[in-house]
């Protein structure tokens, strides 16, 4: 019976803190859930196979602009955000070749890399 209430509460222990783990990522660290912002640019991969959209984000009076990259492939129109700086009101973006882009310095392979200011801060 010992037994039974220990694994009971070692299991209810572990689901809570695997629920707090993933909040903390979901609402803090998660590119999926960043402002929208206003539309500044694109620009698109030598063969045109991706466009990369920035947005400015207005932070607001307490926080500072932050730049939104958010990488489109063409042929399916699926759009992922891959880029995001904080401290940031410029962007520029240099293509290398169709799937590395340099963007305010950050060197990216669309295909797996991303950039979050926040990940630096670790």
């Amino acid at each position: 019976m010992k037994k039974k209430i220990l694994m009971g509460c070692m299991t209810f222990f572990i689901l809570v803190v695997g629920l707090l783990v993933f909040t903390v990522y979901y609402f803090f660290y998660s590119m999926h859930r960043l402002p929208e912002g206003d539309y500044m640019s694109q620009t698109s991969s030598p063969n045109n196979t991706y466009t990369i959209e920035f947005y400015l984000v207005n932070g607001g009076a307490t926080t500072d602009y932050s730049i939104r990259g958010e990488l489109v492939d063409t042929e399916t129109n699926d759009r992922e955000n891959i880029y995001w700086e904080y401290r940031k009101e410029n962007v520029k973006a240099i293509w290398i070749d169709e799937h590395t882009v340099i963007i305010n310095g950050h060197k990216l392979d669309v295909r797996k890399d991303k950039y979050d200011w926040r990940q630096e801060m670790e």
